[in-house]
């Protein structure tokens, strides 16, 4: 009686054996990098933390995302605020309308109009304009006044000195000291003119 194979055991016999060698270690191929060396596990992906806006938003941080320059990760409330008031949506619109040179400081400029937004929800950064020009204009008058009081106080000062040397001149006049100082100059010494007095 002759024996035969049976097909299906060869095929399945046949397929276990491609399984294991493939599932072996040694029969991965060795991956070649772009130096020219060989190596068997491919390069780790690099790491990148999303910025604070896109962690924030729950979206993913693209390489070239128009937020990640000025809400860095370390800073998640600084976006908080400014998405708060203004909406996510439209700070992105301002950013890419605007030059790189201003977007920093027009980054800055929200975050403050923001805060003064919460602290004050009618007025907002105009409440706190109004406020300080009102000091200013206060501090203006002040000022003004002081100058009049030391133009004022220079004036009085200037007349009392005025005063005192008249005053100074008239004692002078009126001393008896200077009325013989001045007949004294209407009359010669004898002694001076080298001359001896007539009495003795």
């Amino acid at each position: 009686m002759e024996c035969r194979e049976n097909p299906s055991i060869t095929t399945t016999g046949a397929t276990a054996a491609a399984v294991a060698a493939a599932t072996s270690p040694s029969s991965f191929s060795p991956i070649s990098s772009p130096t020219g060396s060989f190596s068997s596990f491919p390069p780790r992906p690099v790491s990148f933390s999303p910025c604070a806006a896109c962690k924030i938003l729950r979206r993913r941080c693209i390489d070239k995302c128009v937020l990640a320059p000025y809400f860095p990760p370390s800073e998640p409330l600084k976006f908080t605020i400014a998405h708060r008031v203004f909406g996510a949506s439209n700070i992105i619109k301002l950013l890419q309308e605007l030059p790189e040179a201003q977007r920093s400081d027009a980054v800055n400029s929200m975050v403050y109009d923001a805060n003064a937004r919460l602290r004050d929800p009618v007025y907002g950064c105009a409440g706190a304009i109004c406020q300080l020009q009102k000091q200013i204009s206060e501090l203006q008058a002040e000022l003004a006044k002081s100058h009049a009081e030391i133009l004022n106080m220079q004036y009085q000062n200037a007349n009392l000195v005025e005063f005192i040397y008249q005053k100074m001149l008239q004692n002078q006049e009126n001393s008896p000291q200077y009325q013989q100082d001045e007949d004294s100059r209407f009359f010669l010494d004898e002694s001076f003119l080298g001359l001896e007095p007539l009495w003795t």
